[in-house]
């Protein structure tokens, strides 16, 4: 059987690093992308691998990854967009660049790679494109405002795609983790705007914050959620046959669950203790 090719975005830390890892210790071929490869000192020791610089902001450097990779292993057989941004304040606290900045990566930076990755799966009849979301893009969360709007965007995004290419023979899934505390990813949030406004402001954005973490936690247990649990189920995406959405992570399970109501209301008023704190 000929080697299949992965590439997957944004591969310096978190998930992405995981799903590299996993894919290139089952025998693939992988692209791994990051916006700073020379920083990369482990990745790039390892066989069938390649390191490539990708900055889904920029499509110029979109086009040259996905040439390289094209030119070392010959074609692409999956995409795993995966690099994301999160950003957390309140609406009032937002402006306009900060919440552009949460759409660019995650919304508008997945459809640019996918849009450039899509002829090559087309043409062979064949392919496979995972998004990884995450659960904020099934329930809003306060304090997450500009987040769960693109990630919410991200799978009807998936959603849409799936339809498109389902008669291409080119397969469309999402993975939406839960919280995963042990990822650099909530490092790299941008919390800065969660300082902005009045004071009164800034301590109900503070207050809705804690409780949900907090929330967030209790459900998860209290062994930390281990993010290679993530890269196992996108593992899985590509080479198994799975539903189009695919949650991830304990937490997402109990979400889930509570979903299972005739109502979206209904599922608000159950998840509004976790949510909102009762004062």
């Amino acid at each position: 059987m000929t080697q299949k090719t992965v590439l997957i975005t944004g591969c310096s830390s978190g998930i992405g690093r995981l799903a590299a890892f996993t894919f290139q210790a089952n025998g693939w071929n992988v692209i791994a992308t990051m916006r700073t490869p020379e920083k990369e000192t482990e990745l790039n020791q390892l066989d069938n691998l390649l390191v490539a610089q990708l900055d889904v902001t920029d499509g110029e450097s979109v086009d040259k990854a996905i040439a390289a990779g094209i030119e070392r292993f010959g074609t692409i057989n999956v995409l795993v967009n995966n690099a994301g941004r999160g950003g957390r304040a309140l609406l009032e606290q937002m402006s306009d660049e900060k919440i552009l900045d949460v759409f660019e990566t995650n919304v508008f930076g997945a459809m640019r790679v996918t849009r450039a990755v899509l002829p090559h799966m087309r043409n062979r009849g064949a392919g496979c494109i995972i998004n990884v979301t995450s659960m904020a893009g099934v329930i809003g969360l306060a304090a997450e405002t500009a987040y769960c709007s693109a990630k919410f965007a991200a799978e009807g995004f998936t959603e849409s795609l799936y339809w498109e290419c389902k008669p291409l023979g080119i397969k469309v899934r999402s993975v939406a983790p839960g919280v995963y505390r042990a990822t650099s990813f909530g490092a790299n949030v941008d919390d800065e705007a969660m300082e902005q406004g009045d004071p009164s402001l800034i301590a109900h954005a503070r207050h809705l914050r804690q409780h949900f973490s907090k929330s967030a936690d209790d459900a998860g247990g209290s062994a930390p959620a281990d993010p290679q649990e993530v890269a196992d189920r996108i593992f899985i995406c590509a080479t198994q046959d799975t539903p189009l959405h695919n949650p991830v992570g304990t937490d997402a399970e109990m979400i889930m669950s509570m979903m299972a109501v005739p109502t979206r209301q209904e599922f608000l008023d159950k998840l509004e203790p976790m949510i909102l704190p009762s004062d």
